[in-house]
């Protein structure tokens, strides 16, 4: 029985970034039919924003490219989150670092920065757009579409393939 990858994404509040890259990759991976086998959910390591949409300036971003965040959340990262999900992604060092903390360990590693997977952009990090200007959305996206191809690309390669 083959069984399912779960992946969170994880930012600050969970309003912006996370919840892009939850929408985005969660619609990558139904352009390749394997919604049945990738699961996808955000949250935030703070609790600023609990039970919020995402921001509006991220959905509008999202909406002009064909991506609907209107009916996520924002939640908060649990301990049990470690347990749940095959990958941990942050969206930047500061978050992986209070991942990390969160995490404890006795749990197997299987923290990410976003980033890593991307093959468009030297960035580590994907910036937090919510106090920029301009086109902060846009760019943030067009990250996190290549970030999110490549990370299916990795799971296709390393998960999916030994099953």
């Amino acid at each position: 029985m083959k069984q399912n990858i779960e992946v969170l994404f994880v930012c600050m509040g969970n309003i912006c970034r996370s919840p892009t890259a939850e929408g985005v990759f969660r619609s990558v991976v139904k352009q390749h039919n394997m919604s049945d086998t990738i699961l996808v959910d955000s949250a935030g390591t703070h609790a600023y924003h609990i039970g919020e949409s995402p921001d509006p300036r991220s959905q509008s971003t999202a909406l002009s490219q064909g991506v609907n965040l209107s009916s996520q959340r924002a939640r908060k990262v649990v301990w049990e989150d470690f347990d749940r999900f095959n990958y941990v992604i942050a969206m930047d060092r500061s978050n992986l670092e209070n991942l990390k903390r969160l995490q404890g360990n006795d749990q197997p590693a299987k923290l990410h920065l976003f980033m890593e997977f991307a093959k468009g952009w030297d960035n580590e990090e994907v910036p937090d757009p919510y106090y920029g200007g301009g086109n902060g959305f846009e760019e943030v996206f067009n990250m996190i579409k290549d970030a999110s191809e490549g990370l299916l690309q990795h799971i296709i390669d390393n998960d999916l393939k030994t099953q």
